[in-house]
Formats: C-alpha cells, structure tokens, sequence
C-alpha cells in the first residue's frame, strides 16, 4: 500500500561542494527540488550559492511507491498517484510558504515508463500548480555525478557514479573529473523485486535465495553488455539513493559506529555488502524489517537493491563502495541555481569543510593552528611508538584545528559543546567513523580523561576508543604548551630516556616566557603517560624539569 506519510526535516546544517562556505541569504538564491521517484519522492528548499554553498532550510518526504506494477501492467496505480498528488500538494505549498523563487520539479523511471504518466503529470499541474519536467535516463545519470562532484573529491582517477531508483539504476563514469558516459539500465529496486522475487521476500529462505541467484544472473548479462569494464577495472564506486544509504546504516551497525550522525562517505566494503546480502535473504519480512540500520519500509526491496549493487562493483572489480547521502536533489539545485561544481583533487573538500567550520563558528585561528602544529610535531615523534596509525594524523590535526569551536556556544563546556558542533557538522571527504573520531578527540582535549562510563566514549567499539585516547593524549599536551594562547612555543623537542618521555619547549622568541605553557603542558600530560607507558617530563629551555601538584581534576 503507498504511504502517504510526509517526513519532515527542517534546518539542517550547510553543505557545500569544494569551493562552498556558507552566505547570507542576500547572497543567495532559495530554490525547491522535488524528485518524483519510483519509490519516493523528496522535496528540499534550499538556498544556493553562487560558488556552490547549499544551506537546507527544509525538506519533506512521502513514500507512495508510484513504481508499483508499472512493470506488469505499463500503467501508474490509482492509489499511488493520488498518494503522489496529495504529497506534492503540500510540498508545494510548504516551498511557496518559505518564498522559493523556483520551484524544480521532475519525474523519474516510474513516470517516464507509464502510459498514464503524461495523464500523471497534467493531474499535478492541475491540483499543485507544479509543472513537472520528466528526465530521460541521463539526465538523472547527469544530475546524480553534478552532486557527487559537489560532495566528493573526483578530480583524480576513475569513478562511476551510480544512482539505484525504484526502477532504474543511473551510471555515470567519469575520468579526472570529466565525464566520459552517461548509462541508464532499467534495474531497479522495485522493477527487480517485482519481476524476480514476489512473494519469496515474505518468506525469504531458499525460495528467496534461488529469485536472487536468478536476479544476478540476469543483471550480470545486462551489465556485461551496457558496462564496459576494459576501461574502468579497479575504478572507484559512489553510490546514492536509498539503497546505498541504509547498506552503510546497516554495516556502520555492523561495525559498532552506532553514534554517527550521517552515514554520508561510509565507505563499505565489497564483502561486507555480499555477507550483509546473504544475511538478509534468510529472513523473512517481518524479521528483514528489525535488523538495525534498515528502514523498515525499504525491508522489502533492499535486497533485489543490494544485488544491484553486488554485480556492478563486480563487474568493475572495485574494492568497495563510497556512499553518497546526496543524490538527485542536490544536482537539481545546482542545476536550477546555474551552479557548476569545482572539480576538487584528493583532500581538497575536506579541508575546506574543516576549515569552513572552524570559521563559522568563528574560531581563534593563531590558537588553533599553533595547537595543530604542535600537535603534529609531538604525532611524528611519537606516534608510532604509543602505536597511532598514518590515518590518524589527519584525524588529530582536524581534531586540533576544531577543538575550541564550542566558544561559539559557551565558554563552560566547551569541550563539550565542540563535541557537538564537529558531529553534527555537514564535513565532506570523511567517513563517519572519522567525523566521530574527530569529534571525540576534540571532546578530550580538556576535562577529565576519556572513560567507559561517558556516553560519548563508553558507546564506541574498543578498536575506535583506544584511537580516541592516543590522539586525545597528544592534543592534551600540544593545548597545554599554548595555554596563554600566545603561540610562545617554536616547536617540541622529544626524547625518550628509558622509561621517561622528555618533551623539551623551545620558545618562539628569544627570552619568551614560557611559564605558563610550561604548567599547562605538565597539568595535561597524565593521559599520555597512560598511554605511553612511561613519565613524562615536561622541560623547560634551560632544561629544568617542570613538576605540579596535580590533584586530578584538569581545568583547561
């Protein structure tokens, strides 16, 4: 049965592709996009920046699955289309009542294929006002990679971009950042589950298991066909729509990355997706619907979905797939505000996300980055021997440009308050167990230690807490020597002495007093010595060995 359940998101965070940071409204357009899709359809009132910046201001969904037997019968159900209208009414009322200048409306593999679909749309223009353009299978394909190429690093190597609707999937691969070829193929969710599994995914077992083997078979011929493979083996996979983001809900479970915000550049593993897969097809519906991470209203297609997906990365022999939490939508913006996203190189969209953050919340930059800088100076000494790993470094120099953005809320806490801030931020070019660890590192860098029994810690797996207390154990000691923030310190010297870790101050000026930084790095230094395993000496210039009466409790 279609839903006619509208779900309502309003005020989320910015986001941006490579060249984004956040404008007032006056520098802005407000635009609405709606997808009609097979499955749902999503409207979000935005407004758009000339370089690319997209600030939410809300978003409605409905769910009237308008794909429903448009495969066997070539024709859009009564009780679809009137869910379908109803929704749309109200989104267009809701993008009229926030003073949308244009209103982007279009239509997808359901509409596109039904022979009522013209019928369909005069009916919404009639009852919404809405005039909606229907899209050809490229241009979805085409508005699916503009918004990778907003929210992911394609400007070195090869992608395919890809796309799974309730009736098609969209495959856009690209080299460089330039596009090469645009494929539509009608491989859908619903399509899919309709024409091969029926009332098996009720039950699930072997009668499932053998309508999947079918579906695959039959998919692999498709692809074998339409996806040339000499010139895109190996190539990267980003995936975006519905059944991408629950396959990362579901593995991020998986993984025990529970408390991630967004599921947004998950990056899930090509065997992680076939276990997952495998899981699924043995349960019956009832039971699909409670695995954790899953929609409950998509238990019933996820699977022929994650089929799909299984063959292409096969096909292409990608290692793994990236997820996109953006898709169509945010191509449509762009699009209607005449946008052209920047390609961006490895790294280029994470550090201006990073960076946009800490400005947004108008952060003290010389403070900021002397920590970071110190930080990493004590991470290359250091970091192999207390057993940090080449990603981490990233991590903590995140972590350390971003650790005092909670002054944008409050000064009491603000450890806290940064916490907050840096996970519920939209940050491009990171995983969400990365956003996690940035967050929790930064939490740490004042207060008492890291503990099991703090929420905000106690809930990672142990893999990921152990990485949070070795960085937090350095930013605590690099905040330390600038706790006058004067940017005394030059840089650290460290060495190790048996079963003492000597970290000597240099200062950046000649005859600088470095008292205070001195005190504030050997108040800070307990969480590094648990983690090193060994006293740690914090040594002024003239090489006296600073000592405090520490009584446990750190201030700042």
């Amino acid at each position: 049965m279609a839903s006619t359940a509208l779900v309502r998101n309003g005020g989320t965070p910015a986001t941006g592709g490579a060249g984004a940071t956040v404008r007032t409204n006056k520098d802005s357009v407000r635009v609405a996009a709606i997808d009609i899709g097979s499955n749902s359809i999503r409207q979000m009132v935005a407004d758009v920046s000339a370089n690319g910046s997209i600030r939410v201001v809300d978003q409605l969904k409905a769910q009237p699955r308008l794909g429903t037997g448009v495969t066997a019968t070539g024709a859009l159900a009564a009780e679809p289309m009137q869910a379908a209208i109803d929704a749309l009414s109200r989104m267009a009322t809701l993008a009229r009542q926030l003073g949308a200048n244009r209103i982007e409306a279009v239509a997808t593999s359901a509409v596109r294929d039904a022979s009522n679909g013209r019928a369909f749309i005069d009916r919404v223009r009639a009852d919404t006002g809405l005039r909606v353009r229907t899209l050809d299978g490229e241009d979805e394909a085409r508005l699916t990679f503009r918004s990778a190429l907003a929210h992911f690093d394609l400007g070195v190597g090869r992608w395919v971009v890809m796309d799974i609707g309730g009736g098609s999937i969209e495959l856009a691969l690209s080299a460089d950042g330039l596009l090469d070829r645009l494929i539509s193929l009608p491989l859908g969710a619903i399509r899919l589950s309709e024409q091969y599994l029926g009332a098996a995914l009720e039950t699930g077992g072997r009668q499932l298991r053998r309508g999947i083997r079918k579906l695959r078979r039959d998919v692999r011929e498709t692809l074998r066909t339409h996806l040339p493979v000499r010139d895109w083996r190996g190539a990267q996979v980003i995936g975006s729509g519905g059944t991408f983001t629950n396959l990362a809900g579901m593995y991020l479970h998986r993984q025990g990355v529970e408390n991630a915000r967004t599921v947004h550049a998950a990056r899930v593993p090509r065997v992680e997706i076939e276990h997952i897969l495998d899981a699924l097809q043995d349960m019956p519906l009832e039971e699909r619907a409670t695995v954790p991470g899953l929609n409950p209203a998509r238990a019933d297609i996820v699977v022929a979905g994650l089929a799909v997906i299984a063959e292409v990365i096969a096909r292409v022999e990608a290692r793994e797939v990236a997820v996109s939490a953006y898709g169509i939508r945010e191509g449509l913006l762009l699009e209607t505000a005449r946008v052209a996203p920047t390609v961006a190189d490895p790294g280029e969209a994470r550090a201006r996300s990073v960076r946009e953050l800490a400005e947004r919340t108008h952060y003290e930059s010389p403070h900021a980055h002397q920590v970071q800088r110190l930080a990493l100076q004590l991470f290359d000494a250091i970091g192999d021997r207390i057993g940090c790993e080449p990603g981490d470094r990233e991590v903590l120099a995140d972590a350390a440009l971003l650790h005092d953005i909670g002054y944008h809320i409050n000064y009491n806490k603000h450890h806290k308050h940064s916490y907050h801030l840096i996970l519920h931020a939209d940050l491009l070019g990171m995983t969400p167990e990365e956003q996690l660890a940035v967050a929790t590192v930064a939490r740490y860098h004042r207060g008492t230690a890291p503990k099991k029994s703090h929420e905000d810690y106690g809930g990672l797996d142990r893999a990921l807490r152990r990485r949070v207390k070795r960085l937090a154990a350095i930013l605590r000691v690099a905040d330390g020597f600038d706790r006058g923030h004067a940017c005394a310190v030059s840089r650290i010297k460290v060495r190790w002495l048996g079963r003492a870790m000597r970290l000597t101050a240099v200062p950046a000026r000649v005859r600088v007093p470095l008292r205070l930084e001195l005190w504030g790095a050997s108040r800070k230094a307990a969480l590094l010595e648990e983690v090193a395993k060994v006293k740690v000496e914090i040594v002024a210039p003239d090489g006296q060995v600073i000592t405090t009466d520490d009584d446990g409790v750190e201030i700042d």
